[in-house]
């Protein structure tokens, strides 16, 4: 595996990819990688080849209190685990490379990110879109690969890919959890110990929204009571949102006759984390994913 720190060199091997009409798979990421991450890397090498991971830190999709500088960064284990799963270029560029001082520009994808993570996180889909548009170019990927744990950001690059006329095809994968239910999140790692298992809390709330539709619930007002009782149930859980949209506007449903995401959004302790389940109806029932 060969690693890259420009900017420039990259743009060089993408190139020769292309001229080769080779399928170049890329994976971005911010580091501190987990079997969530390596799940999409896996996909990548089964698709493509060959395959870009992308390590990068991205100081734009940051708020002013949130947890840039303590934001784990472990390029040594990251860069060991993507050897030994055959990923041919890991990109790690410096934050000076991606952002010089004169650089003025910033992708904004309107009306999609204005609530729920965008409400809480001012600034920061400004930050997703604006890097992935620049990893999009500098890479210059066939298909790229997302998880789905972070459904609203999954939606805006979708946007942006398509308003755009972008030529690359994202591909999103499965959430991946542990045996309790807890999504993947390098942001877990903040946890302690009491914390860790306050942090189910959000998985099980999940799945009590899931079994009251498998009940036959379909009024969304009912069904998020049912998730807020789980949630109030842990005292070190604050809920900072839980809501069920609409998959394609990301606003609240009023009903769930097309497909919609339960979203939910919380602190444990001083980690905040979301997760999400996908409703899709299938004939007269309703199918839910966690």
């Amino acid at each position: 595996m060969e690693t890259i720190h420009t900017i420039a060199w990259m743009q060089q091997i993408a190139r020769d990819a292309r001229v080769k009409e080779r399928i170049l798979g890329l994976v971005p990421t911010m580091g501190a990688l987990h079997e969530g991450h390596l799940s999409l890397v896996r996909e990548a090498l089964h698709r493509c080849s060959p395959v870009v991971v992308s390590l990068f830190v991205n100081p734009k999709q940051f708020g002013p209190s949130e947890d840039f500088q303590k934001y784990p960064r472990t390029l040594e284990a990251d860069r060991a685990a993507l050897e030994k799963l055959g990923v041919d270029y890991l990109f790690a560029p410096s934050p000076e490379d991606m952002y010089p001082k004169d650089f003025r520009t910033a992708v904004i994808v309107e009306g999609l990110g204005d609530r729920l993570e965008g409400r809480s996180r001012p600034g920061h889909f400004r930050g997703v879109t604006t890097v992935v548009l620049k990893l999009f170019e500098i890479v210059q990927p066939r298909l790229a690969f997302f998880g789905g744990k972070d459904a609203q950001q999954v939606r805006i690059i979708r946007q942006m890919t398509g308003d755009l006329n972008l030529d690359s095809e994202m591909v999103i994968c499965p959430i991946v959890r542990e045996p309790d239910g807890l999504a993947l999140s390098s942001r877990n790692a903040y946890l302690k110990a009491g914390e860790r298992q306050s942090a189910t809390t959000l998985y099980r709330s999940l799945d009590a929204a899931r079994r009251a539709i498998q009940s036959g619930e379909r009024d969304p007002v009912r069904i998020l009571a049912e998730l807020r009782r789980v949630i109030d149930s842990e005292p070190a859980v604050a809920l900072d949102y839980a809501e069920i949209v609409d998959a394609e506007a990301f606003e609240p449903a009023m009903a769930l006759r097309r497909p919609c995401y339960i979203l939910v959004a919380a602190r444990v302790g001083g980690t905040r984390l979301i997760d999400n389940a996908l409703i899709e109806p299938e004939g007269e029932e309703l199918r839910v994913s966690l």
